[in-house]
């Protein structure tokens, strides 16, 4: 572990615990990395806003790559986006329509944007997405964005992801079952594991000194790519099989766990 230079987790049900709260002492970790040269970096499917809020104290000195991997921030600046083209993303949305039980949002890089028809569901929203906009007809946003994603009030996005999204757009997009109500649209080739790479570009790190932790499925492209890959106990058995090693789970700091194993590799 010595050799580690850049780290990045998941948030939710990785460093989050299950009541969404950061573990206390997060900002501690943040800085120790930093004084023996690692990069710690939040890799999730929530926005830029909304990652920068929560970590409002570190923010200038994290890596984000956010909407999985649809765009990535070094230490306050834009390093990558892919943003996907109007035409596309509302074409998603009149298919999203027409089928049963999912809700669009259009996730720009300032804001998701909904419908008005949907503002019941604002409170789960925003526990993602800090900065919801509301139109009367979501057709006719025209914004830059970098994901599309559709939420599932009944909790079944795999089977949506298996039966509807992934037959119909998989083919031409990254899609990916981010939890167990959501499914997000990307760019092809737009993951994680991605993310990751165009990070270690700029940092001049290698996938070999690169270590992640992950719980879902929208993880696994990242597990992969890092040679150091770890689920947590409490992840998806889906994804098993994409990381190499297990830590304690989400409300046991299980990230924390390793992060000490690391610090201590380096202070050798």
């Amino acid at each position: 572990m010595e050799n580690v230079q850049l780290i990045a987790t998941d948030m939710d049900h990785t460093l989050l615990t299950e009541k969404g709260e950061l573990p206390p002492q997060i900002g501690d970790y943040i800085d120790a990395l930093a004084t023996v040269g690692v990069q710690f970096t939040i890799a999730s499917g929530r926005p830029i806003y909304t990652l920068q809020t929560l970590f409002a104290e570190h923010k200038d000195q994290l890596a984000f790559i956010c909407d999985n991997g649809g765009a990535v921030y070094l230490r306050g600046k834009n390093v990558y986006k892919s943003l996907i083209p109007t035409t596309d993303y509302r074409r998603m949305l009149r298919f999203t329509e027409r089928a049963d039980g999912g809700h669009p949002l259009i996730c720009g890089l300032d804001a998701a944007y909904i419908p008005k028809a949907d503002h019941r569901f604002v409170p789960v929203y925003k526990t993602f997405y800090t900065n919801v906009k509301e139109v009367d007809d979501l057709s006719t946003v025209s914004a830059e964005a970098d994901k599309f994603t559709i939420y599932f009030p009944e909790n079944n996005s795999e089977d949506q992801y298996n039966q509807v999204y992934a037959p119909q757009f998989g083919n031409a997009y990254s899609v990916v079952v981010s939890g167990p109500d959501w499914v997000d649209i990307m760019n092809s080739g737009v993951n994680k594991g991605q993310g990751m790479r165009r990070l270690g570009a700029v940092l001049g790190v290698t996938t070999d000194q690169m270590m992640a932790f992950g719980d879902t499925f929208n993880d696994a492209e990242m597990l992969q790519t890092v040679k150091y890959g770890y689920r947590v106990a409490n992840a998806n058995p889906g994804i098993y099989p994409y990381a190499k090693y297990v830590t304690g789970s989400n409300d046991d700091y299980g990230v924390l766990q390793v992060l000490d194993k690391v610090l201590a590799a380096k202070r050798q």
